[in-house]
């Protein structure tokens, strides 16, 4: 009963929190009886002395093991607390305590004393990558010392001979000009008594690198900088505290330049650290600058190493050496370079070959006009071998080619440096189709690939945090790994960047600073299905994880984008109609003013195609069906919250939305909604806008749309992640499953059959014969969902899991298929298996504490924790109805 992977704000033991309330949480045995209640003790030391605890909640009633709030004084700066937990169950049971700490960082802005400090030649002048350093002298050893580190760019950190940053990209990308992230080291072990050399590499990264579909430098600034604030405790009792200031100095080396996007140039005739062999040639001294930034810790592990990948070396056609890692990923390539000194190489990252057996490298498309530069890294060679691996850079890739003059080398030369975010796997999937399993895994290693400093849409072109993307996606990747912390950062960002009336930046962070640079595609901010993820993403969050603190943290940003979307609605200026017959008093619930993406790239639909014409009115059913559905959304956010005035308002906004949707954009009778595309039928099911007496007639449609369309999809962006189970729900879990197992473009399979190894942002993914488009796109991964939720039949019945509905769909040819989820109250799972004879066997694991809803054929059953075991002769699909 003793509860185990203790956790604050989502994260095990963090180091340099900044919470003021932070959140704690715990797991128990599957085994254990269920929790009625928990006691939580804060101390600052380990011993738990009643003169050490800072706060004791005492006993609360209570069966969720996640949530409960610090309710303590006042948090200090710099102090690792440690807490512990116990939980009371059933006939006046109690567990032991399990313990762990945190660490806070500097709480309070008169907590920094260090100062931003550059380089005195300005960017414009030299552009280069810029090395700051000082030397410290200390009389006695260090027995604690702590590095508060930032910057503006991507930086790396030395003290001594030791890389204290490693592989990590930092700082997490941030709207800067609002907050700057900072991190905390630990740095006891790097440091001595005597002589210590402090160093900092700063280069592009975010702030000053090149970013969006346009590849535009300088988006916060063009000034590199650095912030570190270094705390010593030695052991003669005294303190020591180093900051950045002017007496620091500057210079450049071996990194000249390091973009995300544009990769690294270096050479390598130069040291690596400079400053470890005395003053570098050409060293100055710092200057600071007067910046006055709003800093705040981290909340989300740093993007670091993952894992590592070999390859396979052979050659081009035109001779160049190649690499093939087997995956498409996201990361750099760690490559020993050797050959004539002053020699140039370039290597060259991409995710595809071209038909002539080259490296494609133009196929992305984007504004740049320098695709040859497009992912590549280049370096000057010395005398000597070097291991080289990029630092301040990351490339999508499953390609590497060396161009240039060096030397063979062999597989064991060469390796990938997986790079993400390291979130948890939370869920295991599989079927006894491959190819399914292969389209799981292809989507988990899109959400990997994408999950870096912000989620993005590609790794490769644009490696924007577009607001769509994560929009649809979210219910997926919160099954797949603990984003809940990760997407809170997101959201925090977007209320942030979030316009003063209302509308959302197309993406997150919004890749422009105000009186510094502008968003090139701001015109877009008011994108139905885009900036609604404002209120969609907290809900998601809310529904998996039970997370009420980001409703709540949210709360504004939703109403704000709801509200503005009504105002818009009601504020025709004299503007002319665009539909086929009136909806008198309706039309102030109408949404057709503003920029619309629409749909989005249906299949067989372009870029091109897209963009025109998506002002004003061209997508009023997209953008008034979602007026309606979020609408609804936010009022039972409002609900959970306990803001019932604001629940009624939205329920009325709601109401009227979805009666002015019907009024515009239904046929009487029901026969025909909209264009009667298949997603039109998509949106009316899933967000419930039709009278009831309607919906059969529209899933009717809906299937037979599919039908002629030889059982493929036809949706586009928003609505692909809905079809599969709209027609599950609405009684068409078999055209579901032939939708799903289709390998013919477009459908997932297809990919597939191709060899993919992560998720395409097209259907097609080739055109005639040449790579198009990005091959790492999660979006249409959402897929994956699907396949957990329906296939294997584990959902959640009721907010993070509390209760369960398990009702697998048996059909299209499976004969089995598993999945098992780490919710917030422990271990779920659902595996089944269909004998030749047609049997069904399901096998079900409830958490503690949890009940479960069973469906299976003619099988209709409530259980509650433990291991449970059922037979059945389901029919084909029959169960996968709801």
């Amino acid at each position: 009963m003793t509860p185990h992977s203790l956790t604050v704000d989502r994260r095990p033991a963090p180091f340099g929190l900044d919470s003021a309330a932070p959140e704690f949480a715990w797991t128990l045995a599957n085994d254990s009886p269920p929790q009625l209640g928990y006691e939580i003790e804060v101390s600052v030391d380990s011993s738990f002395l009643p003169r050490d605890i800072t706060w004791t909640s005492g006993l609360v009633e209570s069966t969720t093991p996640y949530g409960a709030p610090y309710a303590g004084g006042a948090l200090h700066s710099r102090t690792e607390y440690h807490w512990r937990v116990r939980v009371h169950g059933p006939d006046s049971t109690v567990s032991d305590w399990a313990t762990a700490s945190f660490e806070t960082g500097l709480l309070h802005p008169t907590d920094w004393r260090a100062g931003w400090i550059s380089h005195p030649v300005a960017a414009k002048k030299d552009p280069r990558s810029i090395y700051l350093s000082t030397t410290i002298e200390l009389p006695a050893d260090v027995v604690r010392a702590r590095a508060y580190t930032s910057a503006l760019g991507w930086y790396r950190l030395f003290v001594n001979e030791h890389d204290v940053t490693g592989t990590a990209l930092v700082p997490r990308w941030t709207p800067f000009h609002n907050y700057t992230e900072y991190q905390v080291y630990d740095t006891t072990d790097a440091l001595r008594a005597g002589t210590n050399v402090v160093g900092i590499i700063v280069s592009e990264g975010r702030f000053r690198g090149r970013l969006g579909a346009f590849s535009l430098p300088n988006r916060y600034g063009d000034r590199l900088a650095a912030l570190m604030q270094l705390e010593l405790e030695l052991s003669d009792g005294s303190t020591v505290n180093v900051t950045t200031d002017e007496s620091w100095t500057a210079s450049y080396g071996r990194v000249r330049v390091a973009d995300p996007k544009d990769g690294e140039r270096v050479d390598l005739r130069l040291p690596e650290l400079p400053w470890l062999d005395g003053p570098a040639e050409g060293t100055v001294r710092a200057v600071v600058l007067p910046e006055r930034r709003r800093m705040i810790a981290e909340s989300v592990e740093r993007v670091e190493q993952i894992g590592r990948r070999r390859g396979t070396v052979s050659r081009t056609p035109s001779g160049k050496q190649l690499v093939d890692f087997g995956q498409n990923l996201s990361g750099v390539a760690r490559v020993r370079l050797s050959g004539p000194e002053g020699a140039t190489v370039r290597l060259m990252y991409s995710e595809v070959l071209s038909s002539n057996g080259e490296i494609a490298t133009g196929y992305l498309g984007g504004a740049s006009s320098k695709k040859d530069w497009f992912q590549r890294d280049e370096a000057i060679l010395g005398s000597e071998p070097v291991d080289y691996t990029p630092g301040a850079t990351i490339k999508g890739f499953r390609y590497l080619c060396i161009d240039g003059p060096a030397e063979p080398i062999s597989a064991e030369d060469v390796e990938a440096i997986v790079l993400s975010t390291p979130l948890p796997a939370v869920s295991e999937f599989h079927s006894s189709d491959g190819r399914l399993n292969q389209l799981w895994q292809n989507v988990v290693q899109s959400l990997r690939s994408n999950f870096t400093d912000t989620p993005t849409d590609c790794p490769t072109r644009e490696r924007s945090g577009w607001t769509g993307d994560i929009q649809v996606f979210g219910p997926t990747a919160v099954q797949l790994v603990d984003a809940d912390a990760y997407l809170r950062r997101y959201l925090r960002n977007l209320a942030a960047e979030q316009h003063p009336d209302g509308t959302v930046p197309p993406f997150i962070p919004s890749e422009a600073a105000a009186g510094i640079s502008r968003n090139p595609l701001g015109f877009t901010r008011t994108s139905a299905g885009w900036g609604d993820v404002a209120v969609m993403l907290p809900w998601t969050l809310y529904q998996y994880y039970g997370d009420t603190t980001v409703l709540r943290d949210q709360y504004a940003s939703a109403k704000a984008w709801v509200d503005q979307m009504a105002l818009r609605a009601a504020r025709k200026r004299g503007m002319r109609r665009r539909f086929t017959r009136g909806v008198g008093h309706l039309e102030r619930y109408i949404v057709d003013t503003g920029y619309h993406w629409g749909e989005w790239l249906r299949p067989g639909e372009s870029l091109a195609s897209e963009m025109p014409g998506n002002f004003l009115g061209r997508r009023t059913s997209v953008a008034t069906a979602y007026l309606a559905h979020s609408a609804r959304l936010l009022s039972q956010i409002a609900d959970v919250l306990g803001e019932n005035a604001d629940s009624s308002r939205y329920t009325q906004l709601a109401d009227s939305a979805s009666t002015a949707w019907r009024a515009a954009f239904v046929t009487e009778g029901g026969s025909r909604i909209g264009d009667d595309r298949q997603d039109d039928y998509v949106r009316a099911l899933a967000f419930d806008l039709l009278e009831a007496h309607h919906r059969d007639r529209a899933a009717t449609r809906l299937a037979e749309l599919v039908e002629q369309a030889g059982d493929h999809l036809a949706t586009g962006f928003l609505s692909t992640p809905m079809l599969l189970d709209t027609l599950v729900d609405t009684g068409h879990a078999d055209v579901a499953l032939r939708i799903l197992l289709r390998t013919s473009a477009p459908s997932w399979l297809h990919a597939i059959e191709l060899g993919a190894t992560t998720t395409w942002e097209t259907w097609d993914g080739y055109k005639q014969g040449e790579p198009e488009a990005s091959h790492n796109h999660y979006a249409f991964g959402a897929v994956a969902a699907f396949l957990q939720e329906r296939i294997a039949g584990l959902a959640p019945a009721a907010p993070g899991y509390a209760r369960l509905r398990i009702a697998p769909i048996i059909g299209g040819g499976l004969t089995s298929a598993a999945v098992s989820i780490d919710t917030v109250y422990g271990r779920a799972s659902s595996s089944w298996k269909r004998s030749s004879s047609g049997v069904v066997t399901l096998t079900v694991e409830v958490p503690p504490g949890v009940r479960a809803d069973i469906v299976l054929g003619e099988i209709s059953t409530e259980v509650g924790s433990g291991t449970h075991d059922f037979t059945s002769n389901a029919l084909e699909t029959a169960s996968g109805n709801r």
